[in-house]
């Protein structure tokens, strides 16, 4: 199983979180992220974030990142949100 933890701050407090799993043991792992990544933007109805150097050097070596309001195109009414991942097969 796959799952991260999405999680929106603002004003240094989290006001939304939500759990994406992925049981699909077809898709590599980069797949499933963007997959959670789709998943989360349409629950909390955001345009999908750029993903910028910082953040694919971040999710490589930590398994997290955030997405403030640099790797997004439309305002957010938040401060970013981050991803992490809290398990992996």
């Amino acid at each position: 199983m796959f799952r991260i933890w999405a999680k929106v701050f603002k004003d240094n407090k989290m006001i939304k979180d939500m759990v994406i799993c992925n049981e699909d043991q077809g898709l590599r792992r980069t797949q499933k992220v963007f997959a959670a990544v789709d998943d989360i933007c349409q629950e909390y109805d955001l345009a999908k974030p750029i993903w910028l150097d910082s953040n694919i050097n971040d999710f490589k070596r930590d398994g997290r990142t955030r997405f403030n309001q640099d790797n997004f195109i439309e305002t957010i009414g938040f401060d970013y949100l981050e991803i992490h991942v809290i398990e992996e097969d």
